[in-house]
């Protein structure tokens, strides 16, 4: 069997954190995930994400990440709109 690619990690994704997808394809997963630590750090930070999202605490951005947020927003919003 050929190894997982990262585009087909990143399609199961949702299921996988979410721990819904088939047992099988778990272990393919996690086999793409021990040999490739790009994705290894999505799954990781995507893990985080709705922990603090959960949690339902407010997070503090400092001002200079809160600024590129803002500006990488209105930017992609520009782009979709135009």
């Amino acid at each position: 069997m050929t190894r997982m690619k990262c585009e087909e990690l990143l399609q199961q994704l949702s299921d996988y954190v979410d721990g819904t997808a088939d047992p099988c394809m778990c272990r393919e997963l996690e086999k793409h995930l021990a040999g490739c630590e790009p994705c290894e750090v999505v799954v990781d930070t995507l893990r985080k994400t709705i922990t603090v999202y959960k949690s339902g605490q407010e997070v503090s951005l400092t001002p200079v990440f809160r600024q590129k947020l803002h500006d990488c927003l209105r930017q992609k919003w520009k782009e979709k709109n135009s």
